[in-house]
Parts: C-alpha cells; sequence; structure tokens
C-alpha cells in the first residue's frame, strides 16, 4: 500500500474541538477539514482557532461551508472570504468543502454555490460532503466536474470502500469512533478511495 493509498483524515463538525493537532499528527492523519462557516454570514470563531492549530501541526487543513437554503452566491461568498482571512487556500491545504445536509439544499444550489464560490475565491477544486442517503438523492453528474470530488459519510467500517461508486467520489468517513489521538470522544475519520491519491484533494 502506497502513502497516498494509506492517507487518513478527521473532519470536524460545528463546534467540536481536538485537544492536541500535535498528537493528531503523530497519529498519523494527514489531513482535516473543519467546519467553520454556515449560511451567508455565520461563522465559528472557535473553528477558526482550530484551523491555525492544525495548520501550524502540520496538517493538509481546509474548510467547509455548511449551507443552508437559498442564498448560494452569498453563502460562497462568505466562505471564500473566511478562507482566505485564515489562510485555508495556500497550495497544500485540503481543498474548501461544501457540506450538503440541511433540507432543501440540492442540485442547484450546489451547482450555483461552487460557481459563485470559484468566482470569489479563484480555486477550481472543491469537495462536496454529503451522508449516503443524501448521495442516493443527488445528481452529481449535474455539477460534478473534473475538479469536484464526492466526499461521502458511510460509517461502515471499512476503509475507501463506501458502499457507493461515482467516478469522481474520492473520500469516504468510514467511521467516528473514538480511537483518535488528540481528541476526547467521537470524530469523524476518512479514507481516500481509489484511484483518488492525496494530491487530488489538495490544492
Amino acid at each position: 500500500m502506497t502513502a497516498d493509498e494509506d492517507a487518513r483524515g478527521i473532519n470536524l463538525s460545528l463546534h467540536e474541538t481536538v485537544d492536541d493537532w500535535s498528537a493528531v499528527r503523530a497519529g498519523a492523519f494527514t489531513f482535516a477539514s473543519i467546519t467553520v462557516t454556515e449560511s451567508m454570514n455565520w461563522s465559528d470563531s472557535g473553528a477558526e482557532r482550530q484551523v491555525g492549530r492544525a495548520q501550524e501541526a502540520g496538517l493538509h487543513t481546509g474548510i467547509r461551508h455548511y449551507a443552508r437554503p437559498g442564498a448560494p452566491q452569498d453563502q460562497a461568498e462568505h466562505c471564500a472570504r473566511t478562507g482566505r482571512r485564515l489562510g485555508a487556500f495556500q497550495p497544500g491545504s485540503l481543498a474548501p468543502a461544501l457540506e450538503v445536509h440541511a433540507a432543501g439544499v440540492d442540485d442547484r444550489f450546489i451547482k450555483s454555490w461552487i460557481k459563485a464560490f470559484r468566482h470569489s475565491s479563484g480555486i477550481q477544486r472543491v469537495l462536496v460532503y454529503a451522508d449516503n442517503d443524501r448521495w442516493h438523492r443527488l445528481q452529481p453528474d449535474k455539477w460534478a466536474d473534473s475538479e469536484v470530488v464526492l466526499w461521502l459519510t458511510n460509517h461502515n467500517g471499512i476503509p475507501g470502500r463506501p458502499g457507493w461508486f461515482h467516478a469522481r467520489l474520492g473520500l469516504h468517513q468510514h467511521g467516528n469512533d473514538p480511537v483518535v489521538p488528540g481528541v476526547r470522544g467521537q470524530i469523524g475519520q476518512d479514507a481516500l478511495v481509489y484511484p483518488f491519491t492525496l494530491a487530488d484533494v489538495l490544492l
């Protein structure tokens, strides 16, 4: 198994924290995604601090936006402004992600958000994060081009084998057991989906 195939990551939802990012990195985790922004103008100040600490520990760190229905352009611009301020769009960062869980966030919203985010940030590569049920309702062929990577949550305990296939599916949240060093409690744990490599999800 190559280093890329074995790359492991964690992701933090709103209000989740890591006590010791150096311990996370020492535990062979290489990337992290942290939900920082939500809707048109809200950001989690604690999550912003987590981004800086993860960067300092040497993880490939990216930010995530929790989408709410309506105003995808405004939401994209809010995420882009926050990401620039946090230095989250530097080369080697994990690509920024759109979290799609709220009712009413549909394919049209996702397509509009991606277009607006790219225009505002100048970044082409984005991740789209959703659970297994949502992916069975969405139609990513309408908006997932070669710079969009899908990220599926399915806690089946089999890293990199999410139980659903799409040509742009590159990340799998396979569990949230409390076994990550430096973390108290449960936290999302992620793996790459073959043939994607770590480089495919970084800026």
